[in-house]
């Protein structure tokens, strides 16, 4: 597995390129945003760990331009940057996963290898059944929902929340049920993670005008229902 690792701090990212090329990835590293868009763009890599404040270009316009080249490689943020409006602009943006400085290696290393897990087979996702909630489907093979004849694309982040919601209709699920569920293979996520995801999810798919169908329940979690 090949990954791109692009962050100005030297002191940290020096050694956690030997710590990854140990773990047995290969690893190429950059020191600023121009050398880490030029890298991201024209060569191919199963992970690109970003850092979100560089020189030149930041680790968001990197991503950004991944996503508007329709690159799914893996994108891992590191920083400190850590609000809840940080994770949703990180997320929006295309991550597909969020780190906040400083991290323990541990919980880094369990990341990186759960963004490397191999995806179903084709012929698995084909097979997978289209989920349905009143007037929101779900096709997860292809990360798509639909809701009143609108189709919507969803990051597979996104999609694993929205079938985890799916195939439990009318249940009050916990921050540590959905945690576990979505997020099996990590330590317990970095906190805002969660209600970031959340907030991207029902923002695509309760716009305005259309009846809510995820809803908060104070203290325990959501629940998908009217």
């Amino acid at each position: 597995m090949k990954i791109l690792l692009v962050d100005d701090e030297a002191e940290l990212a020096e050694p956690l390129s030997r710590v990854l090329t140990r773990e047995g990835y290969d690893v190429d590293l950059a020191f600023n945003g121009q050398a880490g868009l030029q890298l991201a763009t024209t060569q191919s890599y199963d992970l690109l760990i970003l850092d979100w404040m560089l020189p030149h270009h930041s680790g968001l316009d990197i991503c950004r331009q991944v996503r508007s080249q329709g690159n799914a490689t893996p994108v891992l943020f590191l920083t400190a940057k850590d609000t809840l409006d940080d994770r949703v602009s990180g997320l929006d943006a295309g991550a597909d996963d969020y780190i906040v400085k400083p991290f323990e290696l541990r919980e880094l290393l369990a990341r990186v290898r759960a963004l490397l897990r191999r995806l179903p087979t084709l012929e698995s996702a084909e097979r997978s059944p289209r989920l349905q909630y009143e007037d929101l489907a779900l096709d997860e093979a292809n990360q798509l929902a639909y809701r009143q004849g609108e189709t919507i694309e969803l990051s597979e982040k996104e999609t694993q929340l929205l079938g985890y919601f799916l195939r439990h209709p009318d249940q009050v699920l916990t921050r540590s049920q959905i945690h576990q569920a979505v997020w099996a293979d990590l330590e317990e996520p970095a906190s805002n993670v969660l209600a970031a995801q959340m907030r991207l999810l029902r923002r695509k798919i309760e716009p305005k005008g259309m009846l809510p169908l995820i809803h908060t329940v104070y203290g325990k979690g959501y629940r998908l229902g009217r």
